[in-house]
């Protein structure tokens, strides 16, 4: 048997957050509700939090990735996004869903779930990733719809059509991709003649960078959030 709190934490839970959602009754064992952190379970019983069963042994994290830093488990000669992290969680095999160049900002997440991180990176499941992205030059209506039609690049890569929201700045757009290919963005911006200066990435499937976040912050997913990634097709 082990505490409530302990059998949270070990589902990717913080302890503040997981004793703050056995108080309020957000927690449930083998259907009944349990306000007690302390209270011993047993290791085969039913644990829930706001109704959804605890996906025991793996853990969720969001990260702000900042320049600068790698999208890798280890670099001999650079930081990396595990850097980042306290030591206890460098030691659960977290590794970074995707990648995201050096220079590239923005959502980045963390697990030891590697039937999700398979699925969400997976050409055949096609994900949606939004960018901001702000280029030299002005962002058009041409470019818009060249990208909607899906881009041919110059080494003969066809892309996936892709949504391009224009914004009031004239450099500056939201960019929605479905394929996640080397460079794929600063490639289709080269295409249409324009050279990417700053690139942040916003979503990834359901899952959207937390705005309280500052680069190199990071928290744990939300029950809310880890159920939505782990059902969605």
């Amino acid at each position: 048997m082990e505490r409530l709190d302990k059998r949270l934490s070990a589902a990717g839970f913080s302890r503040k957050e997981a004793g703050a959602c056995i108080r309020t009754g957000r927690v449930t064992v083998d259907g009944t509700v349990v306000t007690a952190p302390e209270r011993r379970v047993e290791e085969t019983a039913i644990v829930a939090v706001d109704g959804a069963p605890l996906r025991t042994g793996c853990c969720y994290v969001m990260l702000h990735k900042p320049a600068g830093v790698v999208t890798a488990t280890e670099d001999a000669r650079e930081r990396t996004v595990l850097d980042l992290l306290p030591e206890e969680l460098r030691r659960r095999g977290l590794f970074p869903v995707g990648r995201l160049d050096k220079d590239v900002t923005g959502l980045v997440l963390l697990t030891d779930d590697g039937p999700l991180g398979h699925k969400l990176t997976s050409p055949r499941h096609h994900v949606d990733k939004v960018y901001e992205v702000t280029v030299d030059g002005v962002l058009t209506e041409e470019d818009r719809q060249a990208l909607a039609d899906g881009l041919k690049l110059g080494d003969g890569l066809q892309c996936l059509p892709a949504e391009l929201r224009l914004t009031d700045g004239l450099d500056t757009a939201l960019l929605t991709i479905r394929e996640g290919k080397f460079h794929q963005v600063k490639r289709m911006m080269a295409c249409l003649g324009k050279s990417v200066k700053t690139l942040k990435r916003l979503s990834m499937g359901s899952l959207t960078l937390d705005e309280g976040l500052k680069p190199g912050e990071w928290r744990y997913l939300t029950a809310e959030e880890r159920e939505t990634l782990v059902k969605s097709d």
